[in-house]
């Protein structure tokens, strides 16, 4: 029989050890995204992943916030977060930090998620066996600015079949940020 688990058999981490906890590298750039509820789902599920950080840019809201808050229900809290006014900045120091920054969106040359995390698994490296990566995420009409995907250099695409060529952002970001981490934790594992 299948039986609800209850909170205490989940093994959830406090607060206090979600922030001691060794986090993937991993970091989620929210570019210009609008809707407060769509920032507060990529937070719950960033820190569902125990992924780095998440990053706000340009027309995002910032934490404390209620809006926020009730789709994160504390993950704003929890997973460390930083703004910056310009996208550009923050991809330009993520990749000064060693992160291979990718803008999720659909595009010519783009890489499916699959390729992608086929790539994280047969990553070989002498320094570390987990590679350190960012990936941007778009306003909800505009998606990625262009000049965020040009310095990026590399985009994901999630293959779709339908007539709609579009998912919400938070919809997206929890496909990416699930398969990801899911790859980075193989390495890890390796």
């Amino acid at each position: 029989m299948n039986k609800k688990l209850t909170t205490e058999e989940m093994n959830r981490l406090t607060p206090e050890a979600f922030h001691e906890a060794e986090k993937l590298p991993l970091v989620v750039v929210l570019d210009n995204v609008r809707s407060q509820h769509n920032i507060g789902a990529v937070f719950r599920t960033a820190d569902a992943m125990c992924l780095e950080r998440v990053v706000l840019c340009g027309i995002c809201c910032c934490p404390p916030n209620q809006e926020i808050h009730k789709t994160a229900l504390g993950a704003e809290q929890t997973v460390a977060w930083q703004y910056y006014a310009d996208t550009l900045e923050a991809v330009r120091d993520l990749q000064a930090e060693g992160y291979t920054c990718y803008a999720v969106e659909q595009a010519h040359n783009s890489l499916t998620l699959e390729q992608v995390a086929e790539q994280i698994t047969n990553h070989k490296s002498p320094i570390t066996n987990c590679p350190k990566m960012a990936i941007i995420l778009g306003h909800e009409v505009f998606g990625v600015q262009q000049e965020v995907i040009d310095l990026c250099g590399q985009c994901i695409e999630i293959p779709q079949y339908g007539t709609k060529h579009s998912m919400n952002v938070s919809v997206t970001a929890g496909i990416v940020m699930y398969r990801l981490s899911g790859a980075l934790r193989a390495v890890k594992a390796l």
